[in-house]
């Protein structure tokens, strides 16, 4: 029996490279898309840099907002299963570069599933949808029937991402479905998100490589989980028997400062002789709180999150300890 093929978008980030060793585990062949200029570095993608050596990971350099490269290259891969996690993320810089993260997060997923539309295959489709949907939330927890208000560029484009997925699915029969998933991090979360930034931080102060860290608003609330279960649960909705949407969350939500008294803590500092505030960093537009109601990929699924806020926070602070004392010793 042949394996089958997966193809991921987004590959050197970091769902991408979770979702690729997992796939990688149950036997796939596994194709990825990245920009010309993209990088792997051990720090960040661990084992993925030696997966690439072996040839095992196949990589496509390409661009996710040009149809005709879409086209070619799904019609050479053909694959059985597209994951869609490319997209401009930061919700931050949406703010910043609006144009493009339109272009890249909402344009993206219409390419290709018109791609796989015009291959006329069988491929399963799996969009990237975020929390950040829900915006000014209507209600708490949120859940699939929850109504979206996206306060940033990056909601809005993902707004549409979802909706073209829905609309692929119902007019032309694709197996397509959207993963709504609330923040999951890990230690290879990109450096400019506030999680990452915190944890880096507080590896850089325990080392004495750095005086102090500087955010905006910390009296925000978010519903964290661990990035290696989430990419788990993208694989099992394309398992189904039909394609649904589905959120993805713990079910717990915590603001800003715990996340920074949980790290601080892991080391035994202090944050308030540490942590400042500076309102250049405070979005034109916030999301005040936002927290999954999970029940139905709990049930359906068979899902659920494997560790504690507790744990996640720790085990990347317990990481970027080690990094900050690496780079000490290389200076």
């Amino acid at each position: 029996m042949s394996k089958r093929i997966a193809f991921i978008t987004g590959v050197s980030g970091q769902d991408g490279s979770f979702l690729a060793e997992f796939l990688l585990t149950k036997d796939y062949e596994v194709h990825g898309l990245i920009r010309q200029s993209t990088q792997f570095t051990p720090d960040r993608w661990g084992n993925l840099t030696n997966v690439m050596k072996t040839g095992q990971l196949h990589v496509h350099h390409g661009d996710l907002t040009d149809p005709t490269m879409m086209r070619s290259l799904i019609d050479e891969i053909r694959p059985d299963e597209v994951y869609n996690l490319a997209a401009q993320s930061h919700v931050g810089q949406s703010f910043e570069q609006p144009i493009n993260t339109t272009t890249v997060t909402a344009l993206g997923p219409l390419n290709l599933l018109e791609a796989i539309r015009r291959s006329g295959s069988k491929t399963r489709f799996y969009e990237a949808s975020s929390s950040e949907m829900f915006g000014k939330v209507q209600e708490t927890p949120q859940n699939e029937k929850t109504g979206f208000h996206p306060r940033s560029p990056y909601g809005c484009a993902k707004v549409y991402g979802h909706y073209i997925t829905q609309n692929y699915r119902e007019a032309y029969g694709i197996f397509a479905c959207s993963g709504i998933l609330f923040n999951h991090e890990s230690e290879r979360r990109g450096e400019t998100f506030v999680t990452r930034k915190i944890t880096r931080a507080v590896g850089r102060i325990q080392q004495h490589a750095q005086k102090e860290l500087v955010l905006g608003n910390t009296d925000v609330y978010r519903d964290w989980g661990y990035a290696p279960d989430y990419v788990e649960a993208m694989w099992l909705m394309l398992q189904q028997d039909k394609p649904e949407d589905y959120v993805i969350g713990t079910g717990e939500h915590h603001s800003v400062q715990e996340f920074i008294d949980t790290a601080f803590s892991a080391v035994g500092l202090d944050p308030a002789l540490y942590v400042k505030q500076d309102p250049k960093f405070i979005r034109p537009a916030e999301v005040d709180t936002l927290r999954a109601d999970a029940t139905k990929a709990r049930s359906v699924l068979n899902w659920k999150p494997s560790i504690s806020f507790k744990e996640l926070v720790e085990r990347m602070v317990a990481h970027d300890v080690k990094l900050a004392e690496k780079e000490r010793l290389t200076q």
